[in-house]
């Protein structure tokens, strides 16, 4: 079931232009910006968007501490945002700035997924890298972004699967 929703969602990704995706990219990135959540956020977690998720880059020029995941085998490390980035796992722009690990000092968690229920369910790409993380998070907000055609319905979710707190699409 979970390999034949990422199916549905790469089809419904080739639809659209890349002028599409990053007209609809800047408008959640717009709405990210107008939620109290991330209003009074002083520590921010991020992600540097593969090709195919929402890009964030609209995201990194703001005053509050950015946080943005490498991986390093089968976990992510935090590292801050200091504008420089290098290719790491998986062919991901990754931070180069210092590692952080006051993880209970982050109040914002904007997390990518393949696809969201309005029930907050994410379905990722399946090595279940924030299942692991966001657990350590205890303060953290978690919000969940994608593109519109990626809110389904239902998406398929598992004892250990971390829910979202919100959903912006």
């Amino acid at each position: 079931m979970k390999q034949e929703l990422r199916r549905l969602i790469r089809q419904l990704k080739a639809e659209h232009s890349p002028e599409e995706l990053r007209t609809m990219a800047e408008q959640i990135c717009q709405k990210v910006r107008e939620t109290p959540a991330w209003q009074t956020a002083r520590v921010v977690l991020l992600y540097h968007a593969l090709p195919d998720e929402v890009c964030t880059e609209w995201l990194l020029q703001t005053d509050k501490v950015v946080l943005l995941p490498v991986v390093v085998g089968d976990e992510l490390q935090l590292r801050c945002y200091d504008g420089q980035l290098r290719e790491g796992a998986f062919h991901i722009l990754e931070p180069t700035g210092p590692l952080f690990t006051q993880y209970e000092s982050i109040d914002l968690a904007i997390v990518p997924g393949l696809a969201f229920d309005a029930e907050g369910h994410r379905l990722g790409r399946g090595k279940g890298y924030y299942d692991r993380l966001l657990p350590l998070l205890p303060r953290a907000h978690r919000l969940g972004i994608c593109f519109p055609f990626q809110l389904l319905g239902e998406v398929p979710h598992e004892v250990h699967d971390i829910s979202m707190h919100q959903v912006i699409s």
